[in-house]
């Protein structure tokens, strides 16, 4: 197979685009970065040494494409190519196509199989889909072989309406593509709603080229010997949304404009987090920097004044992200990750940088236009969902403007509680709201989509958006009172509107507190019955939220984040102070550390293993891994044992297929423990050692494993994909993969007996546990303990209460009888009786 080597001054960059092409095609390509130079204080650069190891690590005789961004990244790649062997040297193409957009329609081609030509026909047409949806050319080009109808084969057809939110955006249509690409028949699309012409269906550039949207009509062709089980497999992705959610589609947010407002000072707008707050309205006002251009003799300085300021701005967008990590977890402050990257793109910088060079006008001016231009260029989407991320843009343009300008940043300080009234508020704004003071938020700008709505919503504070800009002229101290479920406001609302929302208040708070103490309360069944529930959790900022949602212990810290995005393995150092620091939050709390977790679908650059993996789930990955390489196992293994004095850790291992497995770990876990007995230093001699239950043969011998640790965790995400022989990710068989089934319930029951008939206990770790709907069934399976996401925990104790075990079981037995995932979810519903 052809793989694919991404060059880049930028570290961030580049593995943020492998990771949008690995997903493109379910890491079936091969794809390595060599990007970014081993300097804190100048970390952007190229190194050839590294591109020849990034070349090598995936060389292929198929052929391997390079991409490159700008500057040295190409005179890198030139003189990498010439430390390869002569035979090798001729099998590896430079390619000038655009980094990100090159990348997608790279894999995807190669994924489909395609020879290293057609690759980079592929990569370098790959801006052209985003040409024509701006209008920049007017139809589609051909940028791979033309279409050619076969006359001996009758030619099927069928009209398709797309139904997921976002339409053939980049992973539905790399879907697409894949799919088009498995049959030997010619697949050709033509938009209906836009008129377009026929286009190749195994050609990324072409079917993106279509712009399609939700909504649109569709007319697929396939000429061929398998026309029709073409047809049928690429219907398949249209009836199942490409795996894509649409609750969202299903719940657009709500736009209020009564011409006549129903009661004195009510203003209606857009509901964007729910909640009830009455209080007096404080106005906040954004400083917005304004500029001015001038004429500058050194642009060197001007060029070094923006750099610092970045590079401060950068600083200060970590903090943000480590405080709104504590606050609304790592998923939402995912956001400000993305303003870091932007702050680090290689093209964004080289055009202020040029712009100083070239006009000799001050940073300001520069930073102000580039920001400016792509600013407009998000404005110019299609897509209302791309558009408004140019808020973004526009908060970390201000950030940069803030600093070059000297000004402090301006903080938020309430005396007392308030609702606050504003234009707009930015993320960086919302993130470093107080719930405690700002009860209330009050905009004349906005949407419910805006990630300024979103932060809202996770931390709890209701929002109106999209009010008359009346408000803007109410003095502080006015009263206010806001519905952000209904979407309305009332400025200095009547005496019977203050009690009906004063009543929904209290009713929302009450909720609120319920479900906070529940959540730090042992989970206890009807009948008495306890019921451990711990967190799922991947970073240090995690087990905090943890803590705070309730959580008696962590059921799985995934260590593969120690890992990731680095050069080198961690020290046993870095991971010991990382695992210390995390039992010390947890206060003497259960901690089950998994070993790590990677292999052939989670690869570490930075470690060979060998030719890339034809099934990477099925090769080597987990325990497998480490057992091949005792020494990173071994340091791991020293780090947790040394962080396991005064604490309750426990040792986890994945993946196990055999005794034999779980017997060389002990050895090499019993060598370490000599070790460290040896030199003195100490650890649990006590420390109790697991595994985790996810491959089949696993159960089939769960009581010969029980009888060689102490715990079990079974991991139904994996667990259910190997039992249905079904990869969750693919669109066309992701439905047969419900751990809900009976075979994969039948296997968790036998997994439960085998330990307990050995008088030891388990888990469940996968996504099931956090299923309310599945808690019956987990609660009659007889599971001991439930490890969740730290969001899911207060969820997860309610549910536990609202059942018996004898219900349970009842349930069970009939569940297991069942003949579909479907049939016992109907079962469960129907089967649930209210507490008495």
């Amino acid at each position: 197979m052809i793989a694919i080597v991404i060059v880049s001054h930028s570290k961030q960059l580049a593995l943020g685009v492998r990771e949008l092409a690995a997903q493109m095609v379910q890491n079936q390509v091969p794809i390595a970065v060599a990007a970014g130079i081993e300097d804190p204080e100048n970390p952007l650069g190229t190194d050839p040494i590294q591109v020849y190891e990034a070349i090598a690590s995936v060389f292929s005789d198929d052929g391997v494409l390079v991409l490159m961004d700008l500057g040295s990244a190409l005179l890198s790649a030139e003189m990498a190519i010439e430390f390869l062997p002569e035979a090798q040297q001729e099998k590896v193409y430079l390619c000038e196509a655009p980094l990100v957009e090159g990348a997608i329609a790279a894999v995807v081609a190669a994924a489909a199989g395609r020879d290293i030509h057609q690759v980079m026909a592929e990569a370098r047409g790959a801006l052209l889909a985003k040409a024509t949806q701006l209008g920049v050319v007017s139809r589609p080009l051909s940028v791979v072989s033309p279409i050619t109808t076969n006359v001996e084969s009758p030619t099927r057809e069928i009209r398709l309406i797309v139904s997921n939110r976002l339409g053939l955006h980049a992973r539905p249509a790399a879907q697409f593509v894949a799919t088009a690409a498995r049959f030997e028949s010619q697949i050709l699309v033509r938009n209906l709603t836009r008129n377009t012409e026929l286009v190749r269906g195994d050609s990324i550039n072409q079917v993106t080229t279509l712009g399609v949207r939700q909504g649109h009509e569709l007319l697929i062709t396939a000429t061929g010997s398998d026309a029709d089980e073409a047809l049928e497999a690429l219907q398949g992705l249209f009836t199942n949304n490409f795996g894509e959610d649409n609750v969202a589609l299903n719940s657009p947010p709500v736009f209020h404009h009564e011409a006549t407002p129903t009661t004195y000072g009510e203003l209606s707008g857009i509901a964007a987090s729910p909640g009830v707050a009455i209080a007096p309205v404080v106005h906040y006002q954004s400083t917005h920097i304004t500029i001015t251009e001038y004429h500058v003799d050194d642009p060197n300085v001007e060029w070094q004044r923006l750099q610092t300021a970045i590079n401060t701005a950068r600083q200060e967008i970590q903090a943000v992200f480590s405080q709104a990590s504590l606050q609304i977890g790592d998923a939402e402050a995912a956001i400000f990750d993305a303003q870091l990257l932007f702050l680090e793109d290689p093209v964004l910088l080289s055009a202020a940088h040029q712009r100083i060079l070239d006009n000799h006008i001050n940073a300001e001016a520069a930073w102000q236009a580039v920001v400016d231009e792509i600013a407009t260029s998000y404005r110019a989407l299609e897509d209302s969902y791309l558009q408004e991320r140019v808020d973004d843009v526009v908060d970390v343009g201000q950030r940069v403007l803030r600093l070059l300008a000297g000004n402090a940043p301006v903080n938020l300080h309430l005396e007392s509680p308030a609702i606050l009234v504003a234009t707009d508020l930015t993320p960086s704004d919302t993130a470093g709201l107080d719930p405690t003071k700002v009860l209330g938020i009050c905009t004349t700008l906005g949407s419910a989509t805006s990630h300024s709505a979103i932060i809202a919503r996770t931390l709890g504070i209701p929002a109106v958006l999209g009010v008359d800009a009346q408000v803007l002229h109410l003095a502080d101290g006015t009263l206010m009172a806001l519905d952000g479920e209904s979407g309305r406001a009332w400025v200095e609302p009547e005496s019977d509107i203050l009690d009906l929302l004063a009543a929904k208040q209290e009713a929302w708070q009450t909720a609120q507190q319920e479900a906070r103490a529940t959540a730090h309360q042992p989970a206890i069944t009807r009948d008495g019955r306890q019921v451990s529930v711990f967190a799922n959790i991947g970073s240090i900022n995690d087990v905090q939220v943890a803590v705070a949602s309730g959580a008696e212990g962590v059921g799985l810290l995934r260590t593969e984040f120690l890992y990731l995005d680095r050069t080198s393995a961690p020290t046993e150092e870095e991971q010991l102070l990382v695992y210390q620091a995390i039992a010390q939050v947890l206060d003497n709390r259960p901690l089950i550390i998994r070993t790590l977790d990677v292999g052939g679908d989670k690869p570490l650059p930075y470690l060979r293993v060998g030719l890339p993996e034809a099934n990477p789930f099925l090769g080597s990955r987990g325990i497998r891994f480490c057992l091949a390489r005792p020494e990173l196992f071994k340091t791991q293994l020293r780090a947790i044992l040394r962080a396991s004095v005064g604490h309750q850790i426990k040792i986890m291992l994945p993946m196990i297929a055999t005794v034999t497995e779980v017997r060389a770990a002990k050895v090499i876990l019993g060598e370490v423990q000599a070790e460290l007995n040896q030199a003195g230093i100490a650890f649990d001699a006590a420390m109790k050692v697991g595994i985790m239950v996810e491959v089949p043969s696993a159960v089939a011998i769960a009581d010969r494993l029980a009888a060689e640790v102490d715990f079990f965790s079974i991991g139904t995400n994996d667990l259910s994909q190997y039992v249905m022989a079904s990869d969750r990710t693919n669109p066309s068989v992701a439905n047969l993969v419900d751990a809900l089934h009976p075979a994969i319930l039948r296997m968790v029951q036998q997994t439960v007996q085998a330990a307990h008939a050995a008088g030891i206990s388990v888990g469940l770790c996968g996504e099931l546990a956090a299923d309310t709907l599945a808690t019956p069934i987990l609660l009659g399976l007889g599971l001991d303990e439930l490890s969740v996401n730290p969001q899911s925990i207060p969820g997860v104790k309610q549910a536990i209460a609202r059942f018996s075990i004898v219900e349970s079981e009842a349930i069970v037995a009939s569940a297991l009888q069942q003949d579909s995932a479907e049939h016992v979810r109907e079962l469960i519903s129907t089967s649930i009786t209210p507490p008495a």
